[in-house]
């Protein structure tokens, strides 16, 4: 069983345009457009600068988020922030996150 290939997407990195992957993707390069992955997870690191929509099976975010979250399970750490709505199955925010938007989890 070979393991899932996380890509990394790097700081000093500027993406404009759409990400679609598959396995795992971890960023904290600043990205003006979509993110999607059907069943991957996507983490966004405390260097990230992401502008455009984040749509994927797991979403962990430490850094900057301008747009909306689609994901199965979703976690913000304390230095996480996120001004868009989110919807999830699963959410989870540890203390200092801040969320600037609607939530609808289930």
């Amino acid at each position: 069983m070979s393991t899932p290939t996380t890509n990394v997407l790097a700081s000093g990195i500027e993406i404009i345009g759409s990400i679609r992957f598959q396995n795992d993707m971890h960023i904290d390069g600043k990205i003006d457009g979509e993110i999607l992955s059907e069943s991957g997870k996507v983490t966004i690191g405390q260097m990230a600068d992401i502008k455009g929509d984040i749509n994927a099976g797991e979403v962990h975010v430490y850094g900057h988020v301008n747009g909306n979250v689609r994901s199965n399970r979703c976690h913000l750490s304390g230095n996480a922030a996120v001004m868009g709505d989110i919807t999830t199955g699963e959410l989870s925010m540890e203390q200092g996150a801040r969320l600037s938007g609607r939530v609808e989890i289930g």
